[in-house]
């Protein structure tokens, strides 16, 4: 899954100083919206424990995380993930963050809408979905650019980093709502 000049694949254990990086160059902001992922990655020890994790869930088919990376410098710029996987519908929540470099050019909407496609087409999943703290200006940029629909609010439903409870917007998408014509 690819478009010019970026790579998107899954992540592997060979990934783990630029994946370390960019969660940790990125740390402060991550906090308020990815409070587990941020806890459990402080240093490299326990990122690769993290990461050993995401490649034992992803052989179970549990949870797939691709990494988004510059091909023109060989950086990992980016994370997203299919987790909460629900087989017997099937639908799955996706979740994504970039680094703060790279933000506000599209690049993330795109490389959703390549996860998106791999969702339904790969994994014939009948539903995607995502939860975005409303505050999250980018986030609900690109579920919006990328279709998905809003279907409600779920209130007091995350726990930041310091501890505040903060309302969800969930929204969803079917394969039906990007089925291609025939």
């Amino acid at each position: 899954m690819n478009f010019d000049p970026y790579i998107i694949r899954h992540v592997s254990i060979d990934d783990l100083d630029g994946y370390y990086n960019l969660i940790d160059k990125n740390r402060k902001r991550l906090e308020a919206f990815f409070a587990g992922l941020v806890a459990i990655t402080g240093n490299l020890e326990s990122t690769k424990a993290h990461l050993e994790d995401v490649l034992a869930k992803h052989e179970k088919k549990h949870f797939y995380s691709f990494i988004v990376i510059d091909s023109t410098n060989n950086r990992i710029i980016g994370s997203i993930q299919l987790k909460s996987i629900d087989w017997n519908i099937p639908k799955a929540e996706v979740g994504y963050y970039i680094d703060s470099d790279y933000e506000g050019k599209g690049i993330t909407s795109t490389a959703v809408s390549k996860v998106i496609a791999y969702g339904f087409d790969e994994l014939k999943m009948n539903k995607l979905f995502l939860r975005a703290n409303s505050e999250n200006k980018g986030s609900v940029r690109v579920a919006e650019k990328n279709g998905f629909r809003v279907e409600g609010v779920l209130r007091k439903d995350y726990k930041s980093t310091d501890g505040t409870l903060v309302d969800l917007v969930y929204y969803g998408l079917l394969r039906d709502d990007v089925r291609k014509p025939e």
